[in-house]
């Protein structure tokens, strides 16, 4: 940081000894140390709070590339997902009772269809399997 050899150091301490006098000279050293441990501590705090702000910034532009690529897919996803909902829109059962009605009658009208179609190859399934009254004794 300062670049100060130990002969500056002994050079300082002399002078200090000579100034000051051995009476007040440890309390002077006692508050010179404090000022420069709060010195140090000062700049540890703000290389460390700087370092973090580096990195949040670069997480947050990880995140924004990250998430636009991925928003692209969702909202042709989503735009998807509606058009096909709105295809079926029509199918939607409204509060009106006489559609209700209609509607009801619809749906007994096709699983009755599909029951006769089931039924029909039920049967011809059953007729081509042989029946304990078919066998010889």
């Amino acid at each position: 940081m300062f670049d100060i050899g130990f002969l500056e150091l002994l050079i300082c301490g002399v002078i200090a000894l000579l100034v000051l006098g051995p009476e007040r000279l440890p309390t002077a050293a006692r508050a010179a140390g404090r000022w420069v441990g709060g010195a140090r501590r000062m700049v540890s705090q703000f290389t460390s709070e700087l370092d973090r702000q580096l990195k949040a910034d670069e997480l947050r532009k990880e995140l924004r590339e990250a998430g636009d690529v991925g928003l692209d897919d969702v909202k042709k996803t989503v735009r998807g997902a509606l058009d096909e909902a709105k295809q079926y829109e029509h199918m939607i059962m409204s509060d009106k009772p006489a559609s209700k009605s209609a509607t009801d009658k619809q749906a007994v009208a096709k699983q009755s269809h599909i029951a006769e179609d089931s039924g029909a190859s039920n049967s011809a399934d059953s007729d081509a399997t042989p029946k304990s009254s078919d066998k010889p004794s």
